[in-house]
């Protein structure tokens, strides 16, 4: 169970993960909010389109059925188009049981169990391009954008793979998406805990994985924050006048923006906003 992100917010958790997009319109306040409350949140739904150019259907819907349609349309060539944000048109009403297993990241039913649960109001949802035939095949790189933004929203909720589900594990309704589940959730699963050099598993030191661009939130607390700003110290990068202590300051972004232009990041690349790339060459101990 979480709050959702903010728009702001799911922006760095996508970049952070290096998932490619592209901004539409009024995404950031394009919703259904005023039909329910959006959240608590407890995962990630995914779908396929069932046609192709299905950028405009995504964000305006059908007469019967309002846009938008999701979140984002993962197209062929492995871009997210974010058209929407909030409460969406995707998951309709699914199974009480499958909802109780994401929670507590249990495995799925076999078979969904009867619709009774407002879906849009729990999961986060994306379509991606495909006709869902069964010989329409989904790109290497569309599946790569698929795994990256499953494993960017889980990392910053602290979800596991587990929290990642197809529209057809939701109802008996539906088919999407024609790949398979769990091997997406491996996919993710993998992604979030094997994301950092020496990590577990490996023979180096025990560095801390990635969190998620999402999880440096100004006032938030965690000891992973003393560990960082220690490195940084270490690095020549420390900008402190007090600490590093477990809450991630103004202090922490300037000291980790002087780390990022060490590296060679400039712009808005070097914004003091943890990356994967950055994190992992900075080597934060586990915490």
């Amino acid at each position: 169970m979480a709050t959702p992100l903010s728009p702001d917010a799911l922006v760095r958790a996508l970049r952070g993960e290096g998932v490619r997009m592209r901004e539409h319109g009024n995404w950031r306040t394009h919703n259904r909010n005023h039909k329910g409350a959006w959240g608590p949140v407890h995962g990630v739904m995914l779908h396929h389109t069932a046609g192709r150019d299905s950028l405009a259907l995504c964000r305006r819907g059908m007469t019967d059925l309002p846009g938008p349609l999701c979140i984002g349309l993962i197209s062929k060539d492995g871009t997210l188009h974010l058209v929407g944000y909030g409460r969406t048109n995707h998951a309709g009403n699914g199974s009480t049981a499958v909802l109780d297993a994401v929670q507590r990241s249990k495995a799925l039913p076999s078979r969904p169990g009867p619709d009774a649960v407002d879906g849009n109001a729990r999961f986060y949802g994306f379509e991606i391009e495909n006709l869902g035939n069964g010989r329409d095949a989904f790109p290497a790189v569309q599946l790569d954008t698929v795994e990256r933004l499953s494993a960017a929203l889980c990392r910053a909720h602290g979800w596991s793979g587990a929290s990642v589900i197809g529209h057809k594990e939701w109802t008996r309704r539906k088919i999407d998406p024609t790949f398979s589940m769990p091997v997406m959730r491996g996919r993710v699963a993998k992604r979030l805990g094997s994301d950092a050099p020496g990590g577990e598993g490996g023979d180096g030191p025990a560095y801390a994985p990635f969190p998620g661009a999402a999880f440096f939130a100004v006032g938030r607390h965690s000891a992973l924050f003393t560990s960082v700003g220690r490195r940084l110290v270490k690095e020549g990068c420390g900008r402190y006048e007090v600490g590093p202590g477990p809450v991630w300051t103004e202090a922490d972004r300037a000291s980790y923006a002087v780390w990022q232009h060490k590296l060679g990041y400039r712009g808005a690349d070097a914004d003091g906003i943890p990356g994967r790339t950055s994190w992992d060459r900075l080597r934060v101990p586990r915490a």
